[in-house]
Formats: structure tokens, sequence, C-alpha cells
């Protein structure tokens, strides 16, 4: 693909993007237009406007020893590696996304981000693939020990929404992870554009170097019926924690045929459900990876509610492995398997909520 064809192919999603999002009047500042060095400038709350559609968020932003209970409300989330990474999920149990979206707090894998913490072994597979614009983090998970129903299938939530006030309202992102941050654990850079689909006993979370390239591309969030299969293809594996290097993937959307670079782009949810996608995604080639024992990654977690959840890898053995976009079909699109995945959007019951953009 030329540089000059796939330049066209994103400014297409762009314009797409543009004309679906409108803000809201009383609150017209898009969230991924309001910048906080962390932790100087984090306000208590990012979006407090109470005359604003939606209302205020139901959370704060400013977190910390205080707030680190497993009723915490803050709505400010990490990316950083394997073994500290926060997913979005619901404040009150037996949630679906979809009726949540805009109040999920953050739920971290270890303490001292102030949030809630990821219950022990509720997680049972991670696949966290550096690339050189991206961190993407994909896995298998207990949804109900995060609040999230059991048979909820759920949905994309983004820092943009319908309102541009983000899913969560004021949700923000930091990470510490990316190769501009010069390998400095303790400076933190606010992610600008990301994405974390969450359900089906599945997750996938994306979020691009803002020091990178085609940012808005990779971590694009327009393609919520299409889920994790096709927004962040991934090899993840039930039982597997690992970590490893990647290749960008192509930006949702864009695809070749015969030489021809096209854009597909998602119908809207009133032409009922989508029965057919011109493309299929696969996993970006990765390399040099290493797995590890969850028993190794997560530790203080508290314990789960109800069911003993299990990991399925804590007797696991650190190796180094190497995969690629070729991978064997029990590896390859894992998120596939996650319920999170093409064929449940296809019969229309995945992501089909107001506001995901």
């Amino acid at each position: 693909m030329s540089p000059s064809t796939l330049s066209s192919a994103l400014l297409a999603v762009a314009a797409i993007t543009f004309v679906h999002a409108q803000p809201d009047p009383a609150d017209p500042t898009p969230l991924v237009d309001k910048h906080y060095a962390y932790p100087s400038e984090i306000p208590y709350q990012v979006d407090y406007n109470t005359a604003a559609i939606r209302g205020p968020q139901v959370g704060y932003n400013i977190c910390n020893s205080t707030t680190e209970t497993q009723s915490s409300m803050c709505q400010t989330s990490f990316v950083n590696h394997i073994d500290d990474f926060c997913l979005w999920a619901p404040p009150q149990p037996n949630s679906t996304i979809g009726d949540t979206e805009g109040q999920e707090v953050a739920w971290c894998t270890k303490p001292g981000h102030g949030t809630r913490l990821i219950p022990a072994g509720a997680l049972q597979g991670v696949q966290l693939i550096k690339t050189p614009n991206y961190i993407q983090i994909a896995g298998f998970i207990d949804q109900t020990q995060v609040n999230i129903a059991a048979n909820d299938y759920g949905g994309e939530l983004d820092p943009h929404g319908a309102d541009l006030r983000g899913n969560p309202l004021g949700g923000l992102m930091y990470s510490n992870a990316f190769p501009s941050n010069g390998g400095n654990n303790a400076s933190y850079q606010q992610v600008i554009d990301w994405t974390n689909f969450m359900g089906g006993n599945g997750f996938c979370m994306k979020v691009c170097d803002p020091a990178g390239q085609n940012q808005q591309a990779l971590c694009q969030n327009i393609y919520d019926r299409l889920g994790c299969a096709y927004n962040a293809p991934n090899n993840a594996q039930k039982g597997v924690f690992e970590v490893c290097e990647g290749d960008d993937m192509s930006p949702v959307g864009v695809y070749t045929t015969n030489g021809a670079t096209s854009t597909y782009f998602q119908p809207p949810e009133s032409l009922g459900p989508i029965t057919t996608v011109p493309y299929t995604a696969t996993p970006a080639p990765s390399s040099n990876c290493v797995t590890y024992a969850s028993t190794a990654l997560y530790s203080g977690q508290p314990t789960p509610t109800g069911a003993t959840a299990s990991s399925g890898a804590s007797g696991a053995k650190s190796t180094s492995s190497s995969t690629s976009s070729s991978a064997s079909p029990a590896k390859t699109g894992g998120a596939a398997t996650m319920g999170v995945s093409l064929g449940a959007g296809l019969v229309g019951v995945v992501f089909a909520m107001a506001f995901l953009s």
C-alpha cells in the first residue's frame, strides 16, 4: 500500500468520525482536548457540568491511597505493563456495559493508583503487544468479578462518544511505557487516543503513543459493532500470560484486495445486523514473546466474590516464543473466541448501545 493511498484512506476515516460526533452545547470541549499533566494538573473532576445532557461524571479523577478501595469511583486509568494496567468496568454489580458506559470506573491489576483492584484469578489469560505506535492488551476475564453481568457481550469504551465527552464521562488515561517516554517509569504521559472493549468474558485495550504516528487511525473508535476481532486482532489464549513485540496493525477498516486499497465503514444500526464484512482482520506479526506465571505478575489483589476464579496459569514457566499473523487457527484472532468478536457483532447483539461512537 503506497503512503499516498493510505493517507487518503485515513483522511476518509477521520471525516466519518467528525460527521458522527456532535458536541454537547453545554460542554462543547471534547474530552480529547482536555490535557492534564499527571498528577499535578489533574482536577477533582474533568467533567462536572450539571447542565450537560448526560449530566456530570459520576466519579472523580484525583485518586490516591485514600480512594483505593473496592468501592472507589476513580476514573483515571493506566496502561503500563502486563502486571500494571487498568480496565474500565461498572461501579455496581450485575451491570451491562450498554447501560453504564458513561459511568465506568477504573479496575487495576495492582495497588498504587487509587482505584479498585481486579480480584485475584479474574484474569484468565493476557497478551500484551508493544508496537512502534501503541500498546495493545487483550485477554480473558471472569467479568462478573468486575461487576459486568455474566451474559453481557458488552461494548466499547473510548474518549469520544456521540457527544465527544467520552465513555466513561471524564475518563482519563495515562501510561509510562511508550518509547517516547524514554523508559522513565516515574513519568506519565496522557493518552489521548485509546479504545477498550469489554464483554463476553474477554477484553481488549489499545492505547496509542501521543508522540507516535497515526494515533487517531490506529486507535479508531467508529467500529464499535466489530469488537476486538477487528479493532484489536490478537493471539490471546486462556491460561497464557505473555508480552510480545509487534508491528502496527493496519488501521481498522482499511484493507487491500488485488492491489487496490479500500476503506470499509460500519453501517448504521438502523440498517439492521451486519451480515458481512469485506475483509478478514488478522493479528499483525509479533515476535520475542515472553510468557510468565500469573502468580509472578499479580499479587495483593482482593479475594474474588462468589465462585473462586482460576487463572489456569499459576504453574507456567517463563519462556520465549514467537508468533505471527500466520499462526495456527487456535491462536490467530484470539478475540474471536472471547465473545467480543465479529461473530457476536454480526447477529446485532454486541455493541448496539446509545452514545457509542
